[in-house]
């Protein structure tokens, strides 16, 4: 016969009761980008995907500190210090 329903009951237990909470992940710190071309862009973060609109020339967008080396590769956005 299956004991899965004591092991359920179990586990239930430890998630109810433990003193250690569950560690969630945060953003971390914005990194600042300068759009320098002519039009406006719009750029997809590929780590979460978010989407990056510069509108104009000197437009500046903080980027998520994940999507930030991607962004470093695209010609006409510049890191800001």
């Amino acid at each position: 016969m299956c004991n899965c329903g004591n092991k359920r009951n179990e586990l239930n237990h430890l998630a109810t009761h433990s003193q250690s909470p569950i560690p969630t992940q945060k953003a971390g710190p914005g990194i600042g980008f300068v759009y320098t071309g002519q039009s406006a862009l719009t750029v997809t973060g590929n780590v979460t995907r978010k989407q990056y609109r510069f509108n104009s020339p000197g437009s500046q967008q903080l980027v998520d500190y994940r999507d930030a080396n991607a962004l470093m590769m695209v010609p006409v956005l510049k890191r800001i210090s």
